[in-house]
């Protein structure tokens, strides 16, 4: 398969482990250090309460706009993700944005990797149904990190994305792309209705969505998001 574009990408190390650990449901920080600056921010992961204690969860990854902060992550697919019983860990750039948006190599990739490994050796995870998302920036970053890991997410939620940064291609994950045809932020015409003809040809599947409003993710598109995710 192609991508759109080519450039080395960070192979995140962390997967889904056998264990007969389980998190109770609640907030949890992770505190990473790999690479942090003196302002890094930590990792939070919500587990939800309705869980089948038995089974190996779901994941979503979920990474905030620019100047955002990591509890944005935990909002994005609210109240539609505690519903669903849909674990969410949203982690913190160490900028103001993500390094795969600024186009530099940084520690944010670290700290993802850090924060999932926190995750996978403390709950059962499935490895079928781990996936990452996000909003704006996010969003683009999202792109880049599940295109270029697609060994590990198999479903990529690009939320009001405005490009996909350079990105070497593993598997072949699935994506949905949603966006706002008012939005005054990242002008769809030249963001998503770029991205998404680019991704089809280069192979990937997408689901794309456009609804009437501007940069902001609808309540419809946050459930529906939700279940694609749960499919």
């Amino acid at each position: 398969m192609q991508a759109p574009t080519r450039t080395a990408t960070v192979l995140l190390q962390a997967r889904p482990r056998a264990t007969a650990a389980r998190l109770a449901p609640g907030l949890y920080r992770i505190d990473t250090a790999a690479g942090a600056g003196p302002d890094h921010r930590p990792a939070w992961l919500r587990m939800p309460a309705g869980q089948d204690g038995r089974a190996p969860s779901a994941l979503a990854v979920m990474l905030h706009g620019s100047g955002g902060e990591p509890e944005q992550g935990l909002a994005l697919l609210e109240p539609y993700a505690s519903r669903a019983g849909l674990p969410v860990l949203a982690p913190a750039s160490d900028s103001y944005t993500w390094d795969a948006v600024l186009g530099r190599a940084g520690p944010d990739a670290a700290h993802i990797d850090e924060a999932l490994g926190w995750v996978f050796q403390r709950h059962a995870f499935d490895a079928a149904r781990i996936h990452v998302g996000g909003f704006s920036d996010g969003a683009s970053c999202a792109l880049a990190l599940g295109l270029g890991n697609g060994g590990l997410f198999r479903r990529v939620l690009a939320l009001s994305p405005g490009f996909v940064p350079p990105t070497a291609p593993q598997g072949e994950p699935e994506v949905l792309v949603s966006h706002g045809t008012a939005d005054r932020v990242l002008p769809i015409a030249r963001c998503s209705r770029v991205i998404v003809p680019s991704l089809r040809r280069a192979g990937y599947a997408v689901d794309y969505r456009e609804f009437d409003g501007g940069h902001e993710i609808p309540a419809g598109i946050a459930e529906a998001a939700v279940q694609w995710l749960l499919r």
